[in-house]
């Protein structure tokens, strides 16, 4: 008696594994690097001489030392900072035209603290703007992070912002490669045993 594999199952569990295999490969050997390379220049960023806060988006320049004028803050809001409590964050208005600047001018831990700024000059670091995106969203969004200039002396009444922080920025591709090698092998026991439990057959008799 003997057991008979199915076959269009089989093709189809074998392309599943072989495209987890792929992209376990891809994060590993592809996305793995890059990333590494990433944070390599992001680690040699607070060194480099200061600059004009960027207009446009550019992960690049995260860590930065720069500087910006803010003629007018439009809104001023709080925003979680775990342990610091809670990050002041104003939207400011940086002429007639632009996308504006956003600046954290520093932490509280009162959550119902009123920030008063009229604006001016700031210096500090550049970093992400808060992003209201679910990861959901993220995934089909893909419009670039704003950008926001983190203070490096704060305003009146609050306390000091910290300092750039390479951690921050997350590396998840090893993690990533990782869980698709392990979906691909538990798919490959799991159809292994599935085809073990079938009931044997009987060969033809002439």
């Amino acid at each position: 008696m003997t057991r008979r594999i199915p076959i269009i199952p089989t093709i189809l569990v074998t392309l599943a594994i072989a495209a987890m295999i792929a992209l376990g490969l891809w994060q590993l050997l592809d996305r793995l690097p890059k990333k590494e390379a990433f944070l390599a220049q992001l680690a040699a960023n607070p060194a480099k001489p200061p600059m004009a806060f960027p207009r446009i988006p550019d992960e690049t320049l995260l860590f930065r030392r720069a500087s910006g004028l803010c003629l007018q803050p439009t809104n001023i809001k709080l925003a979680g900072a775990g342990k610091s409590g809670f990050r002041a964050i104003a939207d400011c208005r940086t002429g007639a035209e632009g996308p504006g600047m956003i600046v954290q001018l520093g932490t509280t831990r009162d959550p119902m603290a009123k920030i008063t700024w009229a604006g001016g000059e700031v210096s500090g670091y550049i970093s992400h703007a808060p992003d209201g995106r679910s990861l959901i969203g993220s995934l089909f969004d893909h419009t670039p992070q704003r950008l926001m200039l983190v203070a490096a002396t704060p305003q009146a009444g609050l306390s000091p912002n910290g300092k750039p922080d390479i951690a921050s920025v997350p590396n998840n591709h090893l993690a990533y490669a990782g869980q698709w090698f392990f979906f691909a092998a538990i798919a490959a026991i799991i159809y292994t045993l599935a085809l073990r439990r079938r009931p044997r057959t009987e060969p033809a008799t002439r």
